[in-house]
């Protein structure tokens, strides 16, 4: 659902396109005043399909600091936490029908 284009590395290492986010995947911003930054995945909000990355924040006029909430689409997926078995079936799954369709 909420999902972000892979880096041309993990694009050919996977032969997938794109994928979904989960926490802890390091992504870069592609568009906005945060284009360039990179951090890892803090938040997501399902309801507002809203993401939130460590360290990037906003400073209000009294000091605070709140997340500042990215549209996946403006994010690029750098490194994949592949701690879940499932996520990482997915992906091989998708390599090796990929390979034999190639073959």
């Amino acid at each position: 659902m909420v999902s972000a284009h892979l880096s041309k590395e993990l694009r050919k290492k996977y032969s997938k396109r794109n994928t979904s986010l989960r926490k802890s995947d390091v992504v870069k911003v592609m568009r906005g005043s945060f284009k360039g930054k990179t951090g890892k995945i803090n938040i997501i909000n399902l309801r507002k399909l809203k993401v939130s990355i460590e360290g990037l924040q906003k400073q209000k006029k009294d000091g605070t600091k709140i997340n500042v909430f990215f549209n996946p689409s403006n994010l690029q997926i750098n490194e994949l936490n592949l701690e879940d078995r499932k996520r990482l079936q997915v992906l091989e799954r998708k390599n090796a029908q990929n390979k034999t369709s190639n073959a």
